[in-house]
């Protein structure tokens, strides 16, 4: 069980820095060099680097160097674990909110008989 959870532990870590979260959503709208991304970031060049490389250690992002030029392009498959994770925690928890909503409304009903 740890050794699943690692990818998706791993993916939820670069998705918890809201730095990271907003190279993310730039990248949405399609590829962007290093220097383009860095723009909107009041940091250090090689502390905005760390960010990309914890979203490209998790899969979320791929780079490629071309000439002097590195640039990111989203990955939206690797997504897919978290989509996967968020969808059976909703399942579970919409039907443990039905099951609680069943049980108050027999009770109410029990209790007007």
């Amino acid at each position: 069980m740890a050794n699943q959870q690692q990818p998706l532990d791993a993916l939820f870590h670069a998705l918890s820095d809201p730095t990271r979260r907003a190279v993310l959503q730039r990248l949405g709208a399609g590829s962007a060099s290093v220097k383009d991304l860095s723009g909107p970031f009041s940091m250090a060049l090689p502390s905005f680097l760390k960010h990309l490389a914890v979203l490209e250690d998790s899969g979320l992002i791929t780079t490629h160097k071309s000439g002097r030029t590195r640039t990111c392009n989203l990955n939206k498959a690797a997504f897919a674990p978290v989509d996967d994770w968020l969808s059976s925690q909703k399942a579970m928890w919409t039907a443990r909110t039905d099951r609680l909503a069943a049980f108050v409304e027999a009770e109410t009903a029990s209790e007007e008989d």
